[in-house]
């Protein structure tokens, strides 16, 4: 139940789709005074060394984050298999970075050293270093070392009481929070899915959320990978907020195909994440033109082959 370790994803394609969307969520949502609860319901440890044994062995976040920071990142341009790959909008071209993409680019740089790209925050550091004094941060972690290690990053921050940790269930314990005192709240939700009951979880969990907190925006990022209930989520969730009459967005974006390659030995080689979303319910009415722009970019600048592509729609 506790094998799964998000360091040795931090910084991976799906990190730049989540963090970055993230980012124009929790931006929008701080430019009113009235406070604002955000809670994450699965945390992680809250940072995480891109130099560390978990990011070295697995080397996703070259394909990621790192990519991106590079002088001259491996675009479609040059991906591995010698055609470039394509937004179905078309690509961005050779243009500064989309607001929002540099936005967040310049977050992760925050937590580094000039020149360095040694640390990439996860989720709670990003959204903590957004907030305001008056603005509360909930974190729900079970992985007893992630707990412990979040705990500990958390209270290099001096924070107080904005920020808490909670070793518990973050699906279970998120229904006694809402609504929420400030009457305004961001709820994000991204477990692993390592266990196969999260896909039921997580649209189980959002529908008890919009009946006792109907006007919190719900941000939840889900994987792309070929199994049935993955491809089933985004549906599920279609059909949630338009029964209950809520505005939604859904981005995607796929770095790869998802193909089982085998070769002449008949060894398989599989394709590890080709893909990721975000579904987000009651979205800030500026996300989709943030996300237009940004979102070809990172199809660019990611692909790693002909497959690269995004998908961005709306509904409510």
């Amino acid at each position: 139940m506790f094998s799964y370790r998000h360091a040795f994803h931090a910084g991976n394609h799906a990190d730049v789709l989540k963090h970055t969307v993230l980012i124009a969520i929790v931006r929008h949502m701080v430019q009113k005074v009235s406070p604002l609860a955000v809670f994450d319901t699965h945390a992680g440890a809250g940072l995480y060394r891109l130099d560390g044994d978990y990011a070295k062995t697995s080397g996703e976040a070259a394909n990621g984050y790192l990519r991106l920071a590079a002088p001259h990142p491996q675009s479609a341009r040059t991906n591995v298999a010698g055609t470039r790959a394509t937004a179905k909008t078309g690509t961005s071209g050779a243009q500064p970075l989309a607001p929002v993409l540099q936005d967040y680019m310049d977050m992760v740089a925050g937590f580094n050293a000039k020149g360095s790209l040694k640390v990439y925050p996860g989720s709670p550091f990003i959204i903590q270093r957004m907030l305001r004094e008056r603005d509360k941060l909930k974190l729900f972690e079970l992985h007893p070392t992630d707990a412990k290690t979040l705990s500990a990053n958390i209270a290099q921050l001096d924070a107080g009481r904005q920020v808490a940790v909670l070793r518990e269930d973050g699906f279970e314990a998120l229904r006694k929070f809402l609504p929420p005192p400030q009457r305004r709240a961001l709820v994000l939700i991204d477990p692993s899915y390592e266990i196969k009951s999260d896909y039921a979880r997580v649209p189980a969990t959002i529908a008890d959320a919009l009946v006792r907190f109907s006007t919190g925006t719900y941000a939840l990022w889900y994987p792309i990978i070929p199994r049935p209930e993955a491809h089933g989520l985004p549906r599920k969730l279609k059909t949630l907020a338009t029964k209950t009459g809520k505005p939604w967005l859904h981005a995607s974006l796929t770095v790869k195909s998802s193909k089982i390659l085998v070769d002449t030995a008949g060894q398989e080689t599989r394709p590890g994440l080709p893909a990721s979303g975000m579904f987000v319910i009651n979205p800030p009415h500026t996300l989709k033109a943030m996300l237009q722009l940004a979102l070809p970019q990172m199809v660019e600048w990611l692909a790693q082959d002909r497959h690269a592509q995004f998908e961005l729609e709306s509904g409510g």
